[in-house]
């Protein structure tokens, strides 16, 4: 079991590491091809799709991997998506309001259904294709999502499509990953899922009924959190503020996103398969030391030359991202260590608490930022953040640990 444990995670590693490297290396070409005003524009419309998105499927899909039989899994599939038709309606009206309240082009605005529906698929055939333990198929669809939307922004931005370009590279390569999700499963059993019953369908949203009611919640209170800060940032500093502060929390958790998704889709079915308690515990104390380690080397090295390795990468024009890498240094490693852990409260059917525990720090977060902003800019958001969600992820790694 350990040797396969090992083997998966390397397979979602190395697909992690090349879906990674290309916007690592494209970015400082895409921070010349787009401004920060152009990047913070689509970082708040993008934010708010990933906002919807997460929840596009009422969470359902993270239900997949617990489901034994193959009935049970295309049934809840088959509920996902059906879900996710009624989510769509309301991301047209949302896309409205957006574009009204941020004074949007109407064209960057109306990709936000787009996107949002982008968004869901993929996540709900990734936690598919996890279940069926197809990790080579869940690489490549990291790359063509990651690295291809990279590559298309670089293409839109030499076309100067501005804002918009940004938002078409992602939602494209996104709906690329979820062409590629497809193919591996045969077309008969995709038509299975229009063929569930009212019944079957009612049965399989009881017996999961904890994800939309406690993971639901979580997740759209995590993903507007992010919607909530660059509003906040944009409102009080302006747009060009807001594209430092997305510019840098997307490479600074670049590392986060490819270790913990990888990790997380491997632990996840380990941790719900376990034996009891106390194993699945012990797995959760030694990959939360493995992690410690690492992120505490993230930090340093951020604290150390990220101001200086950010203006070298991205040009003078993104300085500010520099100083703020140094600041989110603290936040940026306990996030990489509780990433790919935040699966082990799903797992254990503990949702309620991580709810709870998730509000707590996502108010914790919005003080520290926005009294940050109050009493010392961008910069001050920075530290203030860091210094709350140090605090919140250390009460975090300390219950998992002695988890009973």
């Amino acid at each position: 079991m350990q040797q396969g444990f090992l083997r998966a995670t390397a397979t979602l590693l190395a697909g992690g590491a090349l879906a990674q490297a290309l916007p690592l290396l494209l970015g400082p070409w895409l921070t010349r091809l787009y401004t920060p005003v152009e990047y913070g524009q689509f970082s708040f419309v993008w934010s708010v799709a990933a906002n919807i998105g997460v929840v596009g499927c009422a969470r359902y899909e993270f239900a997949l991997p617990l489901e034994k039989t193959e009935e049970g899994a295309t049934a809840l599939l088959g509920l996902c998506l059906r879900v996710l038709g009624a989510v769509m309606v309301v991301s047209v009206i949302v896309s409205l309001i957006v574009a009204a309240v941020m004074g949007l082009k109407l064209s960057l605005a109306l990709s936000l259904p787009i996107a949002v529906l982008a968004s869901a698929l993929t996540q709900a055939l990734m936690q598919w294709a996890t279940r069926a333990e197809a990790f080579k198929a869940l690489a490549w669809a990291r790359v063509v999502q990651y690295g291809g939307g990279a590559l298309l922004q670089v293409g839109c931005g030499l076309l100067a499509w501005g804002a918009f370009g940004l938002m078409a590279g992602a939602v494209v390569a996104a709906l690329l990953a979820v062409i590629l999700l497809l193919r591996p499963a045969p077309l008969a059993g995709w038509l299975r899922l229009g063929a569930v019953s009212r019944e079957r369908l009612a049965q399989v949203a009881r017996r999961h009924r904890d994800f939309p009611l406690y993971n639901t919640p979580h997740a759209f209170a995590g993903a507007l959190q992010d919607s909530l800060a660059l509003w906040l940032i944009a409102s009080m500093t302006g747009d060009a503020n807001a594209g430092y502060w997305a510019l840098a929390l997307r490479y600074l958790k670049a590392p986060a996103s490819l270790v913990g998704g990888a990790l997380s889709q491997v632990l996840y079915p380990r941790l719900a398969q376990a034996s009891s308690v106390d194993a699945g515990r012990q797995l959760v104390r030694q990959t939360l030391l493995a992690l410690g380690g690492l992120g505490l080397v993230l930090m340093i090295v951020l604290m150390a030359v990220g101001p200086w390795l950010f203006t070298l990468l991205f040009g003078a024009g993104w300085t500010e991202t520099g100083q703020l890498a140094r600041a989110l240094a603290p936040y940026v490693a306990c996030h990489f260590v509780a990433a790919p852990l935040s699966v082990a409260p799903m797992a254990w059917k503990a949702q309620a608490w991580l709810l709870r525990l998730a509000l707590v720090g996502q108010v914790m977060f919005i003080v520290g930022l926005a009294s940050g902003l109050h009493w010392g800019g961008l910069l001050g958001a920075a530290w203030g953040v860091s210094g709350m969600m140090c605090a919140y992820f250390g009460y975090f790694f300390w219950s998992l640990a002695r988890w009973k």
